[in-house]
C-alpha cells in the first residue's frame, strides 16, 4: 500500500495546506488514537517545539484524541527525544511530536513514537492512513478522552540526560558555547550541562515562535563558530529545532558533523572494549566514514536514509551505535532514539576522560568532498520523484557520471522523504569533479520535470 500522508520522519509540511490543516490533523488524532490505544481508553503524551503554529495542531490532535476516548497528557514545548523518554515513563500508549525539525517556522509536522519510546514500524503508520480516509465516529460522551498538563516534563528530562555521563565524570572548567536554535532544548540543554560543571555561554533561547532555526542551530552554525573562537570555548554544540540531533564545534571554530561523532565514539568504545557489533550509517554517509573504520576494524553498514531505518538495522543486529552525517547520532544503549543533547555529552565525557582536544579526537578520519544539490520539485505539475528518477533523461544523466567518476566516487539520487525535492548527492576525491558532475545531474533531473518526465 502506497502511503498517502507520512513520509520518512511523520507528517510535515507548510501549516494551514493539506496534509497539515487543522481538519486533517484532528482526523489524524482521531485515528492514530483508534490504532494506537485501541477502541476507547488509553492515554497519549504531546509535545512540541516552538513554532506559533503548535498551539493550533495542538489543539487539533487533542480533540482528535479526545473523540476516540484517548486521554491525552501536554509537555509543551520539549525536544523529540524528550517525548520518546517521557512516553515511556508515563507508560503512555504512544507519544506525539508537533515539530518540523530543523525546516522552517512556516513549516510544521507530526511523527509518533511507540509505548517503548521508538519510531512507529510502517504497517503501523499504514493502518493509520486507513482510518483516516475512514469516517470518524466519536466516542460516547462518557467514554471521551480528558487531557491535562503533564507535571515536571522539563525536569524529568534533565535528571534522565545528565544520568547518561558515568558519575565518576565531571565537567568542571570546560568552556561549552550551546545553539539552541530558537527550538525545544532552549529551557533544557543549558541546564543540563551547566549542573554537570560546565561553563555555559547560551545562543537561540530566545523562541518567538518565528524564529526557530533562522539563522542559527545545526543547520547555521556559523554564529556558533565565531563565538566559540571569539569567547575561548573549548567545545561549541549546535542543536537543531526539536533536539534531536547535533553537530559539534571545536576550539578552532571548525565544524565536526555526525559522521565524526560517530567516529570519535565508535573509536573510543572499540578502545574501551565495548563497541557492540558495528556502526550503521545511510547512504550518505562520508566514505571517509567507511575507511577510517574498517582501518579499526569496525563493521560499517549503509541503511536508507532515515534515523528509522538505521534504528531497525541497529535493533536486528544488536548494535548500539548509528547515525547519519546530519547530526541524529543513535546511542541506544543510552536512549531508545537519535538524541542531540546525550550525543554531545557522549563526546564531553570522551574528552574529559582522554584528555584530548575535540580536534584531536576526530583526528583519523578523513572527510571526502561531497557536495548536495537540492532540486524542487513543482507539485502542481503531478509529477512523481521516483518518475522523475527513473526517466530516461535522468538514467543517460547517471550512466555518463558514472563513467566520469570511474570508481572514484559515489552517486545518491533520492526523493525527500518531507519536502517536494530529489536530493542529488556526489561525493568523491576531487572536489571539482564532484561539482561537476552533481551540476550536471542536477541539471538533468530539472530538465526532466520540465518536460513532465518520461
Amino acid at each position: 500500500m502506497n502511503r498517502q500522508f507520512f513520509g520518512t520522519d511523520g507528517i510535515r509540511g507548510l501549516v494551514g495546506v493539506e496534509p497539515i490543516s487543522p481538519e486533517r490533523i484532528l482526523k489524524l488524532g482521531w485515528a492514530a488514537g483508534r490504532v494506537l490505544a485501541g477502541k476507547g481508553g488509553g492515554s497519549v503524551v504531546i509535545g512540541k517545539d516552538t513554532r506559533i503554529s503548535g498551539y493550533l495542531l495542538e489543539s487539533a490532535l487533542e480533540a482528535g484524541f479526545s473523540a476516540a476516548g484517548v486521554n491525552v497528557s501536554l509537555l509543551g514545548p520539549m525536544p523529540t527525544p524528550a517525548i520518546a523518554y517521557l512516553t515511556q515513563t508515563a507508560r503512555a500508549d504512544a507519544g506525539v511530536v508537533i515539530s518540523a525539525s530543523h525546516n522552517k517556522f512556516h513549516d510544521n509536522g507530526i511523527k509518533f513514537f511507540s509505548s517503548s519510546g521508538t519510531k512507529l514500524p510502517d504497517e503501523i503508520e499504514l493502518e493509520i492512513e486507513r482510518y483516516i480516509d475512514g469516517p470518524l465516529e466519536t466516542v460516547t460522551p462518557s467514554a471521551l478522552g480528558k487531557a491535562r498538563r503533564y507535571p515536571h516534563a522539563a525536569g524529568r528530562y534533565i535528571e534522565f540526560c545528565k544520568a547518561t555521563v558515568d558519575q565518576c565524570v565531571a565537567f568542571n572548567g570546560l568552556k561549552v558555547v550551546i545553539d539552541c536554535a530558537n527550538g525545544a532544548t532552549y529551557h533544557v540543554a543549558p541546564p543540563v550541562f551547566e549542573e554537570l560543571g560546565c561553563q555555559v555561554q547560551a545562543m537561540g533561547v530566545t523562541p518567538d515562535g518565528i524564529n526557530i532555526n533562522h539563522e542559527c542551530g545545526s543547520t547555521h552554525p556559523q554564529a556558533l563558530q565565531q563565538q566559540v573562537v571569539e569567547s575561548g570555548a573549548d567545545i561549541g554544540i549546535a542543536l537543531d529545532g526539536d533536539g534531536d540531533r547535533c553537530l559539534l564545534v571545536d576550539a578552532k571554530g571548525q565544524i565536526i558533523d555526525g559522521d565524526q561523532i560517530l567516529y570519535i565514539l565508535a573509536k573510543a568504545r572499540h578502545t574501551a572494549g565495548t563497541l557492540q557489533g558495528g556502526v550503521a550509517g545511510t547512504l550518505l554517509s562520508n566514505l571517509g566514514l567507511e575507511r577510517a573504520l574498517g582501518d579499526l576494524k569496525i563493521p560499517f553498514v549503509r541503511t536508507a536514509v532515515g534515523d528509522r531505518y538505521i534504528l531497525e538495522y541497529m535493533a536486528g543486529k544488536g548494535w548500539e551505535l548509528g547515525g547519519e552525517a546530519s547530526g541524529h547520532i543513535l546511542c541506544r544503549d543510552k536512549t531508545t532514539t537519535g538524541d542531540g543533547i546525550i550525543a554531545a555529552l557522549q563526546v564531553l565525557q570522551q574528552m574529559m576522560v582522554s584528555g584530548k582536544t575535540l580536534e584531536e579526537l576526530a583526528e583519523g578520519m578523513d572527510i571526502y568532498p561531497q557536495v548536495m544539490i537540492n532540486v524542487e520539485i513543482e507539485t502542481k505539475l503531478g509529477i512523481q520523484p521516483l518518475e522523475l528518477i527513473q526517466s530516461e533523461v535522468v538514467k543517460k544523466a547517471l550512466d555518463e557520471a558514472e563513467a566520469e567518476l570511474n570508481s572514484r566516487g559515489r552517486i545518491v539520487l533520492r526523493p525527500s522523504g518531507t519536502e517536494p525535492l530529489i536530493r542529488v548527492m556526489v561525493e568523491g576525491e576531487s572536489k571539482e569533479m564532484i561539482d561537476r558532475v552533481a551540476k550536471a545531474i542536477a541539471d538533468n533531473v530539472a530538465q526532466a520535470a520540465r518536460l513532465g518526465a518520461p
